[in-house]
């Protein structure tokens, strides 16, 4: 589940293959579309660690099933909140940003789009798992650390392979050829885990 979060969040533009291609076409460089990726997982890695050492802590001192349905009934909010008013509030930001920006730009981007929490439900169960009697406090964080490495390395594989395509071969004319609705997609899948927090 950690893995498959990761590809998908790696898939979709606003979390930064589209900004590492658009940098590497500015500065006509192969080599800044590769740079560009450090930044975009940093970013991204410490907007998911930030949620879940938020939500390990909280489960660690709050019986961790109310996290579960507080995280549950946020994230479908949340996703309510996409459907209906998301494409309002979009942030406008130019392309050409550097890579300090591009950092910043994918911690807000991963942060905005709750994506720390929808790990929860891969990550609860590792970090507090059934019957198991909470005698070190330390295992929530360094599990909820190694599953934030996990989707992350998952994240800029995917993230990767589409900067490198879309600059070498494809050209971002394939946005308006074959490019599908990635909003509607995100939304089932906030929608999606919100509803798997609340029944598992």
């Amino acid at each position: 589940m950690l893995v498959g979060l990761g590809a998908l969040h790696g898939v979709n533009p606003a979390m930064g293959w589209l900004f590492a291609v658009a940098l590497g076409l500015h500065r006509n460089s192969f080599s800044v579309v590769l740079l560009s990726l450090i930044p975009i997982a940093i970013g991204h890695a410490l907007a998911i660690a930030a949620v879940t050492a938020l939500m390990a802590g909280a489960g660690v001192l709050i019986d961790p099933r109310i996290v579960r349905i507080f995280c549950g009934l946020l994230l479908i909010g949340w996703a309510i909140y996409h459907w209906r008013y998301g494409h309002r509030h979009r942030v406008r930001v130019g392309m050409q940003t550097g890579l300090w920006g591009l950092a910043l730009w994918s911690f807000l981007m991963a942060t905005a789009h709750g994506a720390g929490l929808m790990l929860w439900p891969a990550l609860a169960p590792l970090c507090f798992p059934a019957g198991a009697p909470e005698t070190d406090m330390s295992r929530p964080f360094v599990m909820a650390l190694a599953g934030v490495a996990v989707h992350t390395l998952a994240m800029l594989s995917v993230t990767g392979l589409l900067a490198v395509a879309v600059f070498r071969w494809l050209g971002l004319g394939i946005l308006r050829e074959a490019w599908f609705n990635i909003d509607a997609l995100w939304i089932a899948a906030l929608f999606a885990t919100g509803v798997i927090l609340l029944v598992v």
